[in-house]
């Protein structure tokens, strides 16, 4: 797969609760074959029990007690106040980070790796696909619009870039299913995002509306005389409050009756708002909305071509392929794991600083344990860049590939992100690839920066997922989509690789083993067909794409 070939023209319940135990299920229908001894004996011990019960555990709890809190356990409970806890688990393999030193020791054998073989996986990352290859399909899948509208659909998308891509695509969706006109969406200022860019900033507005006029009809705005109904003031059209996954059934009930009395409706926030399994025709106008009829607007799609370009033309030696990395490394996501790296008092701070500031009082609230041991064993603390590279470097990637980092401000940068840099001096970003001039429009724009680091991901060779989120869900399923249903992602066993990060003396040639076969794992799984539960833009096959006849046939 070349890079300079992927860019094409650009047209693109409450619980019930749970049964009594069926030994006194049993038992409650024979109480008369039961003797009064037996009778008598159960009522005693039932009321000993009852009143006194908690007196004759007491000693016995307090020992635990003192034992857990002296450690005996293998843990150490770290007392923060108002009720708030921090538990470690002592020794527990992987609850640490240790990289670093396992780094420090492995570095001179991964160079000498390096200089006996030129050998680069990037030139055979994935398998050749000649059988079971899938296609792009929506047509056959799409209905068209209704002659006459029921009325106007206004939704408000909000959070990141992403986050607004999922509303917008499933606000299409409903549009449909309702034959409603839908009013380009609004999109909210969040607080974390802190971006005021509108619809037509980060999106081609008149394709929009042009690739969707056979299925949904889309207008800019309401018409005058819609808008005088409601004193030219859309907060006063009516907000429906619309429960999160809600079925089509649920819409044709509920929200339907509402348009054709009102003529217009509005959803804010229109986040998460539409069941996964909807049918076919609806999942085709989702898919027809997100791989072809949301196009960045102009300014971001021309810069990001570029970016494209020079990191084709800087990867001249592994044919114009090139690694791209989503690095989710910033103060923000560290705090809001509560992993630890290292274990300083001024780390801690601002750890503390960053959660009260984007969470405010979420993480104090009494009775909240912390586990940050937990947190890294379970797979859920975000991988260093050094922990990156380490596991590129393992599965065959050397130091001459190219690797773009997609990332916001990276938690003390000049610290974490040196070793990534040593391991591959050829790394890219977005301040690398284009020029403070190219950028100056995009500062300040968290979302618009965002789809500069979406296309050239999107057109990498090898994409590399390491925290989750919207970005790499829809990235994958994008990636699915264009490269013939294969993701060709890397998205590493965490609670794998921190294990084996935690092995002081472990060999560079048993940790480089490990990482190949996480990496074939990860060829094998790159062919995914979504599951009724899961999402279309991760798992666009069947919905989006059918398969291909074997050539054989």
């Amino acid at each position: 797969m070349h890079g300079l070939s992927r860019l094409g023209n650009g047209n693109a319940r409450s619980l019930a609760s749970p049964p009594s135990s069926p030994r006194i299920r049993h038992s409650r229908g024979k109480t008369s074959n039961q003797g009064i001894g037996e009778r008598l004996v159960f009522l005693l011990f039932s009321v000993v029990f009852r009143r006194k019960g908690v007196l004759l555990l007491a000693p016995l709890l307090y020992i635990a007690g003192m034992l857990l809190f002296m450690g005996s356990f293998g843990f150490t409970i770290l007392d923060l106040g108002h009720g708030v806890e921090i538990v470690y688990r002592r020794g527990a393999p992987g609850s640490v980070y240790r990289s670093p030193k396992v780094f420090k020791r492995l570095w001179p054998m991964m160079e000498a790796d390096a200089n006996r073989s030129s050998h680069n996986a990037l030139m055979e990352a994935w398998k050749p696909r000649v059988k079971g290859m899938w296609k792009p399909c929506i047509s056959t899948n799409v209905s068209a619009a209704g002659s006459n509208s029921n009325g106007f659909f206004i939704i408000e998308a909000n959070g990141g870039l992403n986050q607004q891509r999922l509303s917008i695509c499933d606000a299409v969706a409903v549009a449909g299913l309702l034959n409603a006109t839908l009013v380009i969406p609004i999109f909210h200022l969040n607080s974390v995002w802190r971006d005021s860019s509108k619809f037509g900033d980060i999106f081609d507005e008149d394709f929009f509306i042009y690739a969707l006029s056979k299925n949904v009809k889309v207008v800019k705005e309401l018409p005058k005389d819609v808008l005088e109904r409601y004193n030219y003031n859309i907060s006063s059209i009516v907000n429906l409050r619309l429960k999160a996954w809600s079925s089509p059934a649920y819409y044709l009930h509920k929200v339907l009756p509402q348009l054709l009395r009102l003529g217009a409706v509005r959803v804010a926030p229109f986040s998460n708002r539409l069941a996964h399994a909807v049918p076919a025709h609806i999942q085709g106008l989702r898919c027809l909305a997100n791989f072809e009829a949301l196009r960045f607007a102009d300014p971001i799609r021309l810069l990001a071509e570029k970016m494209v370009n020079r990191m084709v033309t800087k990867s001249v030696q592994s044919g114009g392929n090139y690694v791209s990395v989503h690095l989710r490394f910033e103060m923000d996501m560290v705090a809001f794991s509560c992993c630890e790296y290292d274990f300083g008092e001024v780390e801690k701070l601002e750890m503390d600083m960053a959660r009260e500031r984007g969470w405010k009082g979420k993480f104090r609230r009494r009775g909240r344990v912390i586990r940050p041991g937990a947190n890294r064993i379970d797979g859920k603390c975000p991988l260093t860049p050094l922990e990156v590279g380490m596991m590129l470097r393992g599965m065959g990637f050397n130091n001459h590939t190219l690797v773009y980092v997609a990332a916001g401000n990276i938690y003390k940068a000049d610290k974490y992100m040196a070793p990534l840099r040593q391991m591959f001096p050829l790394l890219q970003t977005k301040d690398t690839l284009a020029t403070p001039e190219e950028l100056a429009s995009f500062k300040g724009h968290s979302s618009r920066l965002a789809a500069l680091d979406y296309t050239v991901c999107l057109h990498s060779e090898v994409f590399v997922s390491t925290q989750g989120g919207n970005f790499p869900h829809f990235l994958i399923g994008h990636r699915r989509y264009l490269y013939k249903g294969h993701a060709e992602t890397i998205k590493p066993d965490k609670r794998k690789l921190v294990q084996l990060l935690d092995k002081p003396n472990i060999r560079w040639d048993y940790f480089k083993k490990q990482m190949q076969d996480m990496l074939r794992h990860n060829d094998a799984k790159g062919v995914e067909l979504r599951k009724p539960a899961a999402s279309l833009y991760t798992f666009p096959m069947p919905d989006c794409m059918c398969k291909e006849p074997d050539p054989e046939s």
